[in-house]
């Protein structure tokens, strides 16, 4: 399904730019439930952007010039009216649903919040927390990972792709994590020296987390431990959390967080990334994927010291695992940021 109930299906041709000095390139762009996800020819994904937060630059003017976020550097230019009009009939719903904040979006919230409000609970935070855990949708935290995932690249640079290096990429984060385990992994020119899990399942990497190995292993080892994160705080609870209850509490009542709030919070989780998981809990997810943990371990610690639990107990240590990558795709995947 789309954001727009009518369609299972709403796509179009448009002009993608992803900074205002490089040139223009034809790319395919198609709604999803919470984002609206630009490919390129061979539908390969390019960029996602977060529907409720996507901005028109030029209102009433055809072709129509859609940017992801009012300082986004991304421009995306629509001739197609039909959709045009579809992207209008979105900002408007959001625009609506935005200009009545106290409207909720579902019956079950209003009785969450009514429930809270007549026992006085909603004044504990860590209570109202676990509440937006368990009601909050999988397409809201999509869109919610999407929309930080855009406010990182404005610290870090651009999205690293490569036709062959994301499907090599691809190919990894199904082996580390299993082929139904959803998500996407991307690569970013610059960051901290551990992968990022955000709502939704993104996970975010530094590229020097892939060029400085030269073992695949080692990059299935970060991105199994950024899954991992999950294990010890639920992404959605670490974003509000660090935003205080005035955001839990909107985001129940209204179903939305800030803009502003989503944007400090990708610049504190970039300076600040969480601590590695204890090493029972990730040589769990290292023998679920039948990856070697000895490799990850040496490129966190190249003396073993601080990481000598994850070599010692290594899962694959007496046994051969399948290769995790082709020669070939694992040179593609190491020049992925060109």
């Amino acid at each position: 399904m789309t954001a727009l109930t009518e369609f299972s299906r709403l796509e179009s041709g448009g002009l993608w730019r992803p900074d205002p000095d490089a040139q223009r390139r034809e790319v395919t762009v198609s709604f999803g439930e919470a984002t609206l996800v630009i490919s390129d020819s061979a539908g390969r994904p390019l960029t996602h952007w977060s529907l409720p937060a996507v901005q028109r630059l030029n209102a009433g003017e055809r072709p129509a010039l859609f940017t992801p976020a009012s300082d986004a550097v991304e421009t995306l230019e629509i001739s197609d009216d039909f959709m045009i009009d579809a992207m209008e009939k979105v900002r408007k719903t959001v625009k609506r649903r935005r200009s009545r904040p106290g409207r909720l979006r579902s019956v079950g919230i209003l009785a969450v919040v009514a429930g809270f409000v007549g026992l006085g609970v909603f004044w504990l935070p860590n209570a109202l927390i676990r509440e937006a855990q368990s009601v909050v949708p999988t397409v809201k935290r999509a869109e919610i990972g999407a929309t930080l995932l855009g406010h990182i690249q404005r610290v870090t640079g651009q999205t690293c792709r490569s036709p062959l290096g994301t499907q090599a990429l691809g190919k990894l984060h199904a082996r580390a994590l299993g082929p139904d385990a959803g998500g996407q992994v991307f690569v970013v020119p610059s960051g901290p020296e551990t992968a990022v899990y955000l709502p939704g399942g993104l996970i975010v990497m530094n590229r020097d987390l892939i060029e400085d190995t030269e073992d695949p292993a080692v990059v299935a080892g970060h991105i199994i431990a950024a899954a991992a994160q999950v294990r010890r705080q639920d992404p959605l609870a670490a974003v509000l959390q660090e935003a205080g209850i005035g955001t839990t509490f909107t985001l129940l009542t209204t179903g939305d967080i800030a803009p502003d709030t989503l944007q400090d919070y990708a610049v504190t989780l970039f300076a600040n990334p969480s601590p590695r998981v204890d090493d029972a809990g990730l040589l769990a997810l290292f023998e679920q994927a039948q990856v070697p943990s000895t490799p990850f371990a040496y490129a966190l610690d190249v003396t073993g010291e601080t990481t000598l639990g994850l070599i010692e107990a290594d899962p694959m240590k007496t046994t051969q695992p399948t290769a995790l990558l082709s020669d070939a795709e694992w040179i593609s995947l190491q020049g992925i940021c060109g």
